[in-house]
């Protein structure tokens, strides 16, 4: 098989990979210069995914993966299948921005050949597939969709750091614009993914798929929250709660924290929204999580005045990602109260915060702090590490209360 990856990023990269390591013909296409030298080097253009330095070792060094700029004239040469990955940026309330999603669309269409399969893995709302993207690949292609070409969707349902361990695991689902297209589609899939791989009837329903399992966590990370500021009421220690709750097979609820970030929990639900409006749980749930930076601060009391350190600026520990990080919410919510809030992270040096939009924190003495993510660092704080901090909200339950004597240590949900 022929196969060209377009979007060589933390999704788009392993995948090709993967591909060309199950003895296939890969071409790579990014418009980073310095993604194709490095892929073409046999370097990984980013840190952190499992297996990924060794993969482009030995692909770009058996000639089965090589990148290159440009996607027209690699599409041009006839591939089996085209696997496009290119990023859906979306606004501040998760609006989609589909400019680079169409010029991508676009590129692939002007190098259209019959007989090439596309299929697409960016998550989208529901009826993209079908209503923007084929018809984007027709009108650069002058090929119709499902007679002279195949287009289906296959969301992505990897994590950033496992995702050649998550090829393996989960399903990997497939939906067409046609019968002939999906089976089409689900056949080249079969040729690098061992593990299963599920056609689910139309491409709508693979996008609503990887629409409600997104949702499902955001929906579920809201209950926990809601869980927790009744348990804070109370009295009463939330991890001890779920714990027993999880105890029976039925129960599967997730944990509280100080915000839900990334590309995806905070964004897909919005997707959803978009095509049911009338959907009543996803949008309370997003109103829920996006509340946890103020009860975060709330848990302070009066910061006026005051110098607040927010340890993390990264969504999640252990990845170097702002994706609506809750280090933003606090960063903004902290200036609202008329608090100096100042940011550090060992992932990220002091320009990198700065270009962020976080001030960076100096060393010197601070008032309060908040634990905004969960990196392992963390875990050995204590009070001599937080200059003058009286008290801590520890937003993710990384903290170990016992070394901070003399300092308050709040946790949401938890005396």
């Amino acid at each position: 098989m022929k196969a060209v990856v377009v979007a060589l990023g933390k999704i788009g990269l392993p995948l090709a990979v993967q591909i060309a390591r199950a003895g296939h013909e890969v071409v790579g296409c990014d418009i980073d210069d310095r993604v194709v030298s490095l892929v073409n080097a046999g370097k990984e253009p980013f840190p952190g995914e499992t297996g990924l330095a060794e993969g482009l070792k030995a692909t770009v060094g058996a000639g089965t993966l090589r990148a290159q700029a440009d996607t027209t004239e690699a599409v041009a040469a006839g591939p089996d299948l085209v696997v496009a990955v290119p990023p859906l940026y979306v606004d501040a309330a998760a609006k989609p921005d589909w400019e680079t999603l169409d010029a991508v669309t676009a590129a692939i269409g002007r190098g259209l050949k019959p007989g090439t399969t596309v299929v697409v893995e960016t998550t989208v709302p529901v009826g993209s597939t079908r209503a923007r993207l084929a018809p984007g690949l027709e009108k650069a292609s002058g090929l119709r969709e499902g007679t002279d070409f195949h287009l289906a969707f296959s969301p992505e349902r990897v994590f950033s750091g496992r995702v050649f361990a998550d090829l393996a695991t989960y399903p990997k689902l497939i939906g067409g614009l046609s019968a002939a297209g999906e089976a089409r589609a689900a056949e080249l899939y079969r040729e690098f993914i061992a593990a299963e791989v599920r056609e689910l009837g139309s491409a709508e329903a693979a996008e609503l798929a990887k629409l409600a399992e997104t949702t499902y966590r955001d929906v579920n990370i809201a209950y926990a929250n809601e869980l927790a500021r009744a348990a804070d009421a109370w009295g009463l220690d939330v991890e001890k709660v779920i714990d027993a709750s999880n105890s029976q097979p039925f129960s599967h609820i997730h944990r509280p924290g100080v915000a839900v970030g990334g590309h995806c929990i905070p964004v897909y639900p919005r997707f959803f929204l978009e095509g049911a409006p009338e959907a009543q749980l996803p949008r309370v749930a997003r109103d829920v999580n996006e509340a946890m930076p103020a009860y975060a601060v709330d848990m302070l009391g009066d910061v006026a005045g005051q110098t607040v350190l927010v340890l993390g600026v990264a969504y999640r520990g252990g990845v170097k990602e702002t994706a609506f990080s809750g280090a933003a919410a606090l960063r903004d919510e902290l200036e609202r109260r008329g608090a100096c809030g100042v940011f550090s992270d060992p992932l990220f040096d002091d320009n990198e915060m700065q270009a962020h939009g976080y001030p960076v924190w100096d060393g010197g003495p601070v008032d309060a702090a908040i634990v905004q993510a969960d990196h392992a660092e963390y875990r050995e704080l204590r009070p001599a590490d937080l200059p003058g901090a009286t008290r801590v909200v520890d937003g993710r339950g990384v903290l170990d209360a016992e070394r901070f004597d003399g300092v308050a240590v709040k946790r949401i949900g938890r005396p």
